[in-house]
């Protein structure tokens, strides 16, 4: 028996068998009079470098198979089979840093180091070697004092009140390059801007400004959203100056928060064109256009109601021309919209939904005689989000369905994520995908993708 059990053992005989009216009153119990020092139930002391504090790690291994066989629809007509295949094989090491330096100051990075390993998707697509990846995700320096914060370097704005499915969450841009990535929260990327915040009573006036807006990345080589374009997509060329800039109010009032907000931005995507000479490089083509919004928020007991409204002026949409046989660009309107609601059912169940539609504004105005659009006039989606902490939160079960408004597209995911100590956990996931044969997600119709995740913070 170990020397501590021993001396429990015998604190415990000691409080049984004796009586406090035994003992004179001026007669004291100390551990040291047995030996033992205070230490020995202190915490551990920290013996981490002060350099080293303001880091956090999460070293983590994934594993992803397609595990589902199964026949999809190609291209021009006919079927192909689809045999099960590992897909996200990988070794990632992420890096957090937050560094209040000086009184008022704030610095904050967080970057991320990847290992491909043979049989991911990223591997074969580089000859099956073993491949590896920097990213500086986070990078940004604040100063705050009295109401008013800056903060400069790559950061996110985000203005939706609507988590994950929001028709105003298009400042920065995005990648979903894999289908374990399925939360706009997730796959959002961080941009070099100025941002401003003010703060008045019960309002907030944020401003930003982005002077080297980026766009969307093509989906990688190999990954599930990889489709072989026609011609090689390159990086748009940039022979003039683009800045992006924009200004939300927000009022703070009893049970709700309110916000309208006005933005000049350049379209994440960008509109790809055949090359004059039929070979070559794809143009490219940046579309700019002028935003208007409003969010709001309701509280009511343990609901909270939200509601999210776009009206974009100048967005490009691709059309077919008059000829039949080339593809062009025309600026419409559109106006969108995102309602939704978080439930908290108790204090471990939280329950999360959210639909968006948008539609076209008088597109028939801006289409010349001939011209057909190549998308449809009117979209949307519905995000559903349920999420249960167990096991007094060792245990995290996580339900996401994502679904377009006409269901030709479904997805759905399971997550377990279980904690085995303060520093490792645990995180299994099944992701089921249907599209419907003429649906962009064709491809993945009936994929089942079964994996695990395998993280240590430190």
């Amino acid at each position: 028996m170990g020397r501590r059990a021993v001396i429990l053992l015998c604190l415990l005989a000691f409080g049984t068998h004796a009586r406090a009216q035994d003992l004179p009153d001026d007669v004291g119990f100390s551990l040291d009079g047995l030996g033992i020092s205070d230490d020995l139930f202190a915490p551990e002391e920290d013996t981490t470098p002060d350099w080293l504090q303001p880091f956090t790690f999460r070293l983590s291994q994934q594993l992803f198979a397609q595990t589902n066989p199964h026949r999809v629809p190609v291209a021009g007509g006919g079927d192909r089979e689809k045999n099960a295949y590992i897909e996200n094989h990988r070794l990632s090491l992420l890096t957090r840093y937050q560094n209040p330096f000086a009184p008022g100051w704030l610095l904050q990075a967080s970057a991320q180091i990847k290992l491909y390993w043979p049989g991911d998707y990223e591997s074969r697509a580089n000859g099956d070697r073993v491949d590896t990846e920097f990213r500086l995700n986070e990078f940004f320096v604040q100063r705050s004092e009295g109401d008013t914060s800056l903060k400069l370097g790559a950061q996110t704005v985000v203005w939706g009140e609507n988590i994950g499915n929001s028709v105003l969450d298009v400042i920065n841009t995005s990648e979903f390059r894999d289908l374990t990535i399925i939360d706009i929260e997730d796959a959002r990327l961080n941009q070099w801007m100025l941002v401003r915040d003010r703060f008045y009573g019960n309002h907030q006036w944020s401003s930003f400004l982005n002077l080297y807006p980026e766009f969307n990345p093509p989906p990688v080589r190999g990954s599930p959203f990889f489709f072989e374009p026609a011609f090689n997509l390159t990086d748009y060329r940039r022979d003039k100056p683009l800045f992006e800039a924009g200004t939300q109010m927000r009022w703070s009032l009893t049970g709700s928060d309110i916000s309208i907000m006005a933005a000049y931005l350049y379209e994440n995507q960008l509109h790809y064109s055949a090359p004059p000479s039929g070979t070559g490089n794809a143009l490219s083509e940046a579309g700019d256009y002028l935003l208007l919004g409003f969010s709001a928020n309701r509280a009511i007991g343990r609901l909270l109601l939200n509601l999210d409204v776009a009206y974009s002026h100048d967005i490009l949409v691709d059309v077919l021309l008059a000829n039949g046989s080339d593809v062009g660009t025309v600026a419409v309107r559109k106006l969108g919209g995102t309602a939704g609601f978080e439930y908290a059912i108790d204090n471990e169940q939280n329950l999360m939904l959210g639909v968006t539609a948008e539609t076209l504004l008088k597109e028939d105005e801006a289409l010349e005689p001939g011209q057909q659009l190549l998308s449809d006039r009117s979209a949307g989606n519905a995000l559903l989000r349920y999420s249960n902490s167990l096991r007094n939160g060792d245990l995290l079960l996580s339900v996401t369905m994502q679904s377009a408004l006409d269901a030709a597209s479904m997805l759905g995911s399971v997550a377990l994520q279980y904690t085995l100590s303060n520093h490792f956990s645990l995180t299994t996931q099944a992701i089921a995908t249907r599209a419907d044969r003429d649906s962009a997600l064709a491809s993945l119709d009936h994929d089942l993708r079964l994996g695990m995740t395998l993280s240590w913070t430190f």
